[in-house]
């Protein structure tokens, strides 16, 4: 089944219907624990809850996207209403006494597990950021900053963080400059300028740029040496296609936001580089991991298909082509847009599956887990249903024809 989509509103609709009619009602209201607090989503294909325990993250992304859509789609009480309840969770139990957040809990928010990396604090802090929004509450804001700023302090502060090994052999990592980009640009959008956004953005584009994308091999590293050398070991030769991807269009939004075609090629770069290296030519979608130099990879998942990757790929090649307006793009937005929906999607329960074999045959029925939730996969239809609403290069029918297995999309 191949639908032409020829003009903008077609194609909105495709994405548009897919966030509202098909991946919002898989979640809600069913995950919304009115018992204990929070989010259930650790969901089989059906929706049923296959474990009770939280994910800190899952509490703060599900609360962030539902105020968003709040936001930006419409003003709905119920997705205000829900989006408090993840808030209200999140401040009860998910801070230990020195205010590092948890990463797992039971039901009843005891906690599971801590970690000793900061990205629960990042979620939550777009969370108030966006709540801030929707209802104009001050506190929310404060939080939202001095989250936004422990996070930050946390990761880029030396001797903060528990070091993970020895002093032998250290490196850095992409994830916390990515997730300091886009937290940032949430709290810009949510609370208005403030110049330490702007600086924060600026140091980790230009640590990105300098450290971990690398022309001359045509690739964007997940880890580095201190200095941005190579480490020529299995984790230091480890590349993540889909985070790269995910980053990629992080950095081109900036662009965008600030009309700034520098940083619109460079996000494209590492969209084209990471392209290459990650997709499948002989069963389509994206590998997970990849070597630096080809060489066999050491984690035995590295050849399996997972949702996320593909829904970061999906807004990259979109942000790509609207914002340069080169067919290659369209062409990649196709086939990473088909080959999901083809594989992914689940035409009786709605919603993404979330792990495939590299062949595109189911791996598990999961729906949601500790990492899986109500994220990835709206934020990426409400992102391209949003690129589409301000479009300046509408996807024509010669450029692209996108296919969408969901039921609730007119064939």
């Amino acid at each position: 089944m191949l639908t032409t989509l020829s003009g903008r509103n077609q194609l909105l609709k495709c994405y548009r219907d897919g966030l509202l009619e098909d991946t919002v009602p898989f979640w809600f209201p069913r995950c919304v624990d009115n018992e204990k607090g929070g989010f259930l989503h650790c969901l089989d294909q059906d929706g049923s809850v296959l474990d009770h325990d939280k994910s800190v993250w899952a509490q703060g992304r599900m609360s962030w996207m539902l105020f968003t859509l709040y936001n930006t789609v419409e003003k709905k009480t119920e997705w205000l209403q829900w989006g408090e309840h993840g808030l209200r969770f999140l401040d009860r139990h998910c801070f230990d006494q020195d205010g590092k957040m948890f990463f797992h809990v039971n039901r009843e928010g005891q906690p599971i597990r801590k970690r000793r990396y900061a990205y629960s604090e990042s979620f939550a802090a777009i969370a108030f950021a966006s709540h801030f929004k929707a209802t104009g509450d001050h506190r929310s804001a404060e939080r939202a900053k001095d989250l936004f700023e422990f996070f930050t302090h946390w990761n880029f502060t030396p001797g903060v963080m528990p070091p993970k090994c020895t002093d032998v052999r250290p490196m850095i990592g992409l994830g916390p400059r990515m997730i300091t980009i886009v937290s940032a640009q949430e709290l810009r959008s949510n609370l208005g300028n403030d110049p330490t956004f702007e600086r924060w953005i600026d140091r980790c584009i230009d640590e990105i740029r300098q450290w971990f994308v690398k022309p001359e091999l045509k690739v964007v590293m997940e880890s580095v040496a201190p200095n941005g050398d190579i480490v020529d070991h299995f984790d230091g030769r480890l590349l993540n296609p889909g985070h790269a991807m995910e980053g990629a269009w992080f950095i081109m939004l900036e662009g965008q936001q600030r009309d700034d075609p520098r940083l619109i090629k460079l996000g494209c770069e590492m969209l084209d580089f990471m392209w290459e290296r990650g997709w499948d030519n002989e069963h389509g979608g994206l590998f997970y991991f990849r070597d630096l130099y080809h060489k066999p990879v050491q984690e035995y998942w590295q050849d399996m298909k997972f949702w996320w990757p593909h829904d970061e790929a999906i807004i990259a090649t979109f942000l790509a082509y609207e914002l340069t307006g080169e067919t290659k793009y369209a062409g990649w937005h196709q086939q990473v847009h088909d080959w999901s929906h083809r594989h992914f999607a689940d035409a009786k329960h709605g919603e993404w599956f979330g792990y495939l074999h590299r062949d595109g045959r189911l791996a598990t029925t999961t729906k949601g887990n500790l990492w899986k939730s109500f994220f990835h996969h709206p934020r990426m239809q409400w992102m391209c249903s949003e690129l589409l609403i301000t479009s300046k290069n509408s996807f024509h029918a010669e450029d692209v024809k996108l296919r969408n297995d969901s039921p609730n999309i007119d064939e």
